[in-house]
């Protein structure tokens, strides 16, 4: 049981370490990746960096509750797999862009199954004991910001 736990977190960590990672490479990319499609400056790549970011959180916003439902439903493994999915596929949209349009289809595909830090704070949370689920909970949100 005790190994199970620890394969749970460790499935957890490195999915967690996946999504960091891909905001990581492509955040210092996504300006010059901008500007290349819209023939601007710095200043409309920023404008137009401010609209993808919107498009992910509003589509995060609205698509957080359905996922946490399949979540609860099909379980959280295959959730947080589909997330990933969905981010790798938003990764390939960025790297194989020809134009803006297709780098907001695929913020908006991640948006949709972005809902990893939900989930693996759900899955946390119903492998951890009640003693140290709040440990866990305030050492992961500290993780994310």
């Amino acid at each position: 049981m005790a190994n199970e736990k620890k394969s749970a977190m460790s499935f957890i960590m490195v999915t967690l370490l996946i999504d960091f990672t891909g905001f990581g490479i492509i955040i210092p990319v996504l300006p010059k990746l901008i500007q290349d499609f819209t023939g601007g400056g710095f200043g409309l790549a920023a404008e137009y960096g401010g609209w993808l970011t919107l498009a992910y959180a509003s589509v995060q916003f609205i698509f957080s509750p359905i996922i946490g439902a399949l979540s609860d439903r099909y379980g959280r493994r295959p959730v947080l797999l589909s997330s990933l999915f969905g981010l790798g596929i938003d990764y390939i949209f960025l790297a194989f862009a020809p134009s803006i349009v297709w780098l907001f289809v695929g913020r908006i595909i991640a948006g949709i199954t972005g809902a990893s830090f939900t989930t693996a704070q759900a899955y946390i949370a119903d492998v951890s004991p009640p003693e140290k689920e709040r440990r866990i909970s305030v050492w992961l949100v500290l993780l994310l910001v």
